[in-house]
C-alpha cells in the first residue's frame, strides 16, 4: 500500500502546471478508480490505493494533510516532483496513467465543478449549505457505487 503523498508526487512528476486544488482531485480519482477496479463489490472492500479517507469540503474532495501540505503555494502551479518514487505495480501505474489521461487537461476549478455533481461529494455534504465547512469522510461505499456504475 502506498501513501497519499507517494501518489500525490507521481502525478507531480509525470504532469506540469498542477495546483493544490488539481492535486486533491487527481489523488482522489486515482483512490476512487483503484477502489472500484481493485474490489467487487461495495460490501467488502479490502483493496485500498492508501488508508486515508477525503473530507468534502466546500472545493470538493480533499485530503486535509495534504492541502496542508501545499497551502503556502496559494493557486499557483506546484513545484515538480523530481525525488524518489516507490515502485508501483503495472495495475496501478494503469490506473495512474488513465486517470491523468481522462482528468489530467482540467483546470483545478474544473475538477471541483466535476466533483461537485458526483454523489460521493454529495452525500458526504448531505444537509450542509453550500459555503459550510465540512470535515465531512467521503466514505468508500458510495465512491464505489458512483464509479462502478460508470464502468
Amino acid at each position: 500500500m502506498y501513501s497519499v503523498y507517494d501518489i500525490a508526487n507521481w502525478f507531480l512528476a509525470n504532469k506540469e502546471k498542477i495546483t493544490n486544488k488539481k492535486i486533491q482531485k487527481l489523488v482522489y480519482y486515482a483512490y476512487s478508480w483503484h477502489l472500484v477496479l481493485n474490489n467487487e463489490s461495495s460490501d467488502d472492500i479490502g483493496t485500498r490505493l492508501f488508508e486515508n479517507k477525503f473530507e468534502a469540503w466546500v472545493h470538493g474532495a480533499v485530503y486535509p494533510d495534504l492541502y496542508v501540505k501545499y497551502k503556502e503555494n496559494g493557486s499557483a502551479p506546484l513545484p515538480k516532483y523530481d525525488g524518489e518514487i516507490p515502485e508501483f505495480s503495472e495495475d496501478d501505474i494503469d490506473v495512474l496513467n488513465q486517470v491523468l489521461e481522462v482528468y489530467g487537461d482540467y483546470t483545478g476549478n474544473e475538477l471541483e465543478s466535476i466533483c461537485h455533481q458526483e454523489d460521493p461529494w454529495i452525500k458526504a455534504r448531505e444537509g450542509l449549505n453550500v459555503y459550510d465547512p465540512s470535515h465531512n469522510p467521503i466514505e468508500d461505499v458510495n465512491i464505489f457505487k458512483c464509479y462502478s456504475a460508470r464502468l
